[in-house]
């Protein structure tokens, strides 16, 4: 489902304020006191601080969408929007204890808790993908910034890219199959004993997630009791089932993507979006939902281990770059050399991103875990303080 986003002075941004926070004052009349009218301003104003945030996120070219820097820019967006949601809460404890309130966040906080495990398996998958770095960097080492090429070092370099090969295969085998998490190489018969044995670290990475645990069950369980409030929820709560609403799309999107980009076991992307055009914020994000879902419907990259930028830039990278080593003839001749140095350029470029971008990813996948932690434990504090 698509809607326009127009900005703050959209018709469809005013009669948000009107169509859902009004009906509660279309029920006292005109007599409407003046904290009502300040938790109302105030709540209007968490919305459209997601819509912008969302929007400036949408506004991004289809190069960057799912890069290592936008996944980070949309951390970035979830942490503040959360800041500014606990804000809200916390000018309205009063308000947490009494029905159908205490029912609304006590299911967001339940509902946060299983993206702790959404937060752990990408975590692990960024740690996949820094293990292929590291077969770039022999690559790199063996054919970038050589006066000239030999035999021993393109061979060097095809064992580093075959190692490659390998590990993204079983990646992608075991993001739809969870009875080979930890399988072996036994299948590769072609392959040397001394490879095999090179290549026990593709699979003896310590996963914090169990063997049986699915991402795509684990979106399903986020998203399956996420409805939009009812009116008569909406006027009992004073609006502030909108921003709860309103946070657990944000939450159910960003963990959604998370696992759409990054590597992790029995992905799926089939998490529907059904919010209304009334909210002005669920516009830049069906649009991103749209688009990535578009992205995961390309011929290249179906079956993918993740849609992240860079993980199709080593893939594309290195097809070219192993296609290219099996068929040199030695000596070298100036045109191969040429070629090869080109393909090495491309390898560089992607090694690049990946070495400047994945451990502060890291560090910001750590940083949502600890804030959803801290989030859960002070507002149930909140309301056992209050009872």
């Amino acid at each position: 489902m698509r809607t326009d986003f127009h900005g703050s002075s959209s018709p469809n941004f005013t009669n948000f304020g009107r169509s859902i926070l009004s009906m509660k004052r279309d029920q006292v009349g005109h007599s409407v006191d003046q904290e009502t009218q300040y938790q109302d301003s105030e709540i209007e104003a968490f919305q459209r601080q997601v819509a912008q945030r969302f929007h400036e996120l949408s506004l991004v070219d289809s190069h960057e969408l799912l890069s290592v820097s936008w996944i980070s820019k949309l951390l970035d967006v979830f942490l503040c929007c959360q800041e500014e949601f606990k804000a809200v809460l916390f000018n309205h404890q009063s308000a947490l204890t009494k029905h159908p309130m205490d029912k609304l966040v006590f299911d967001y906080f339940e509902r946060s808790v299983k993206g702790l495990d959404v937060c752990n398996a990408i975590r692990d998958g960024i740690e996949q993908v820094r293990q292929w770095q590291r077969q770039l960097e022999i690559v790199l080492c063996a054919l970038d910034n050589q006066k000239s090429l030999g035999e021993g070092q393109i061979r060097r370099a095809k064992k580093a890219l075959v190692d490659l090969a390998i590990g993204m295969l079983d990646e992608k085998e075991s993001s739809t199959n969870l009875g080979h998490r930890n399988r072996s190489f036994g299948r590769y018969q072609k392959d040397s004993h001394s490879q095999k044995h090179n290549l026990k670290h593709f699979r003896s990475l310590s996963w914090s997630v169990s063997r049986s645990w699915s991402a795509s069950k684990q979106l399903q369980a986020i998203g399956s009791n996420i409805v939009v409030p009812k009116g008569s929820e909406i006027i009992a709560t004073n609006g502030l089932a909108v921003a709860v609403y309103t946070m657990s799309c944000v939450f159910l999107f960003v963990m959604w993507a998370l696992v759409a980009a990054i590597p992790c076991q029995d992905r799926g992307l089939q998490s529907h979006f059904n919010i209304p055009k009334s909210f002005i914020w669920g516009a830049p994000i069906l649009s991103l939902h749209d688009r990535i879902l578009e992205e995961a419907k390309k011929w290249e990259r179906r079956n993918t281990s993740g849609l992240l930028k860079e993980i199709h830039g080593i893939e594309k990278a290195a097809r070219f770059m192993n296609g290219l080593t099996e068929s040199i003839p030695f000596p070298i001749d100036e045109h191969k050399e040429e070629e090869v140095r080109k393909r090495v350029e491309e390898l560089r470029i992607v090694y690049g991103g990946l070495k400047d971008g994945l451990d502060p990813l890291e560090k910001q996948v750590r940083e949502v875990f600890h804030r959803i932690v801290k989030s859960r434990t002070a507002g149930l504090d909140s309301v056992r303080y209050l009872l």
